[in-house]
């Protein structure tokens, strides 16, 4: 592998990094559409790094308008090798409490009106999502997060939510006594779809704010506790981000960057040019001959 690029998709909060060198904010465009926000890059501890504010600056998007396939190729446009997800999210479990960090290694994907692929008719792939984390990235935020000082919970699934509403009551049952999910979230998919397209290594870390509506003791999601929370989980992230040089490695052996191989269905021949001109970012790998 080559230089490593950690790019940190998150809240408007994250990007403060203490010692981020030479930071400067990008403006990127893609074949997708603008990305959520223009990008922040700099230096963290002889590591090169990128955040993008998932949801822009002020939060101006909702998680079904979030440019998700926008945002995962602007990444990779700037070099991005390895992609660490920080979101919000409620806790299934009571173990899992809030200002906790939970490092899913499963999703289930309840999302219903997003655009889940780079790929389309005329140039058709299919890439494995058996295993849609990156371990050794994930065992990297785990540590660096220990580090911080922060409780963390590694592996577990995470359901991805349409929204914007939260969970009803039976959903949030449903969810945690019939389906065994872990944590609830809005945002991760089609992210971890796109990013393993895309051949990054990718990994969530779940910062819990609430116990979603099943919880007798807690009743329904407080929007005004939920922000208290993710204020006080924001420092930790930070600090967490700012451990990531000293923690990340080469080591994966999902081979997350190779993603792509044998994955593309579509005789050459059949492709339409137009839409390879579009994937060469995420798939030029294997769509251009070097």
């Amino acid at each position: 592998m080559g230089e490593q690029v950690l790019a940190v998709i998150g809240g408007s909060g994250l990007y403060e990094i203490e010692g981020l060198g030479g930071a400067g904010w990008q403006e990127v465009t893609t074949p997708w559409g603008a990305p959520s926000d223009a990008i922040l890059t700099g230096e963290l501890g002889g590591l090169r790094l990128a955040f993008l504010p998932r949801h822009g600056r002020g939060h101006v998007h909702a998680p079904t308008d979030i440019p998700y396939r926008a945002n995962i190729d602007a990444l990779k446009q700037l070099g991005a090798t390895h992609v660490l997800s920080v979101s919000a999210c409620g806790s299934f479990r009571e173990e899992m409490g809030p200002g906790h960090f939970v490092i899913p290694d499963q999703f289930i994907d309840r999302t219903v009106n997003r655009e889940k692929s780079f790929f389309s008719g005329g140039c058709v792939a299919h890439v494995s999502m058996a295993h849609p984390t990156c371990r050794a990235l994930g065992a990297a935020a785990a540590a660096a997060a220990r580090a911080a000082g922060v409780t963390v919970h590694e592996g577990g699934t995470y359901l991805a939510m349409e929204g914007p509403q939260f969970s009803s009551l039976a959903e949030s049952r449903m969810y945690r006594d019939h389906w065994g999910c872990d944590v609830v979230g809005m945002t991760n998919m089609p992210e971890a779809k796109l990013a393993r397209e895309a051949e990054l290594h990718y990994a969530t870390v779940a910062m819990v704010t609430d116990y979603d509506s099943w919880h007798p003791d807690h009743g329904e999601v407080d929007v005004t506790e939920i922000i208290r929370t993710l204020t006080a989980n924001s420092a930790n992230a930070r600090e967490m981000i700012a451990r990531m040089p000293g923690e990340l490695t080469s080591d994966c052996a999902q081979s997350c960057d190779r993603a792509l191989d044998n994955a593309v269905l579509t005789a050459p021949e059949r492709r339409d040019p137009d839409l390879v001109a579009r994937l060469e970012t995420v798939a030029g790998r294997v769509l251009t001959p070097r």
